[in-house]
């Protein structure tokens, strides 16, 4: 099975989440933790601040490392790397999400999340 490795970034702000809603591809319209795939010779911290400058127009400072995520789905398995993240400079523009929101740890859960980024939700919420 096809390995896919990506870096997610666990952006709190005011004890609220940022995620965001995929606009594109096989997975549109579900809720992530924004991020993306980590290229050849890249640490997974510069991919998830190439990442974020990319799709959300935004520097960011990569903190603590939360978790590695392991999922198998149908066509390929995902290996993502879950960082806390805070917002340097930018307005966390929407260049390649429908949508965004931020989520606090009552409204976490109303959103249809990802089913790999869904299990770290525990984890995220005791971040809150």
């Amino acid at each position: 099975m096809k390995i896919i490795h990506v870096v997610a970034a666990i952006i709190i702000k005011d004890h609220k989440l940022f995620a965001t809603q995929r606009g594109y591809g096989e997975f549109k319209d579900g809720w992530e933790f924004p991020g993306g795939k980590v290229e050849p010779g890249e640490t997974p911290q510069d991919a998830l601040k190439r990442e974020i400058r990319e799709e959300l127009a935004t520097e960011i400072e990569v903190g603590d490392y939360i978790s590695t995520i392991e999922y198998d789905y149908p066509t390929f398995h995902l290996s993502m790397e879950c960082y806390a993240c805070s917002i340097i400079s930018g307005r966390l523009e929407l260049l390649e999400h429908e949508n965004a929101a931020w989520l606090s740890k009552e409204t976490l859960r109303t959103v249809s999340w990802l089913p790999a980024d869904l299990s770290i939700l525990d984890k995220v919420e005791k971040l809150l």
